[in-house]
C-alpha cells in the first residue's frame, strides 16, 4: 500500500506544480506549453486510474500483484524501452536541425518516454499476453 500512497502523493505534487508553472508563464502561452499541459495531465490521470485500481483490489482482498499483471508489465517495459531508444535517436537528430534548448529536449524526451509507456501498456492490455 505504500507504493499507492506514494503514486498518489507524486501525482499530486506533480498536478500541483504544473498548475502553479502554467500560471506563471506569460499570458500568450504558446501552443507547445498547451500541449506539454495536456500530455501531463493525460498521464497524471493515468496514475490516478492505476492507484484507482490497486486501491479498489486490495478493499476486494485480492493480492497487489499477480501473474499476468506482471507479465503485462514486463511486457510493457521490454516494448516501451525498445520504443523509446528509437525516439531518443530521433530526439538527437531533430535537435541538431532545430535550435532547441537542451532542457527542451530532455523535457520533451521525457514525456515522450511516458506516453510510450502509457500506449504500449494500452496496447499489451488490449491484445493480450499469448502463449509463449
Amino acid at each position: 500500500m505504500k507504493k499507492e500512497f506514494l503514486a498518489l502523493l507524486v501525482s499530486v505534487l506533480v498536478v500541483a506544480a504544473t498548475v502553479v508553472w502554467f500560471f506563471i508563464v506569460e499570458k500568450p502561452i504558446p501552443a507547445t506549453e498547451i500541449i506539454n499541459f495536456g500530455v501531463i495531465v493525460v498521464l497524471v490521470g493515468f496514475v490516478l486510474y492505476f492507484a484507482y485500481r490497486r486501491f479498489s483490489s486490495a478493499n476486494r482482498g485480492e493480492p497487489q500483484e499477480d501473474e499476468l499483471s506482471k507479465k503485462i508489465m514486463q511486457k510493457t517495459a521490454a516494448w516501451s524501452y525498445y520504443i523509446s531508444l528509437f525516439m531518443w535517436l530521433f530526439m538527437g537528430w531533430i535537435s541538431d536541425r532545430l535550435s532547441m534548448d537542451m532542457g527542451e529536449v530532455i523535457g520533451t524526451g521525457i514525456l515522450g518516454m511516458a506516453v510510450i509507456f502509457f500506449g504500449c501498456w494500452i496496447a499489451v492490455k488490449l491484445r493480450g499476453i499469448r502463449n509463449e
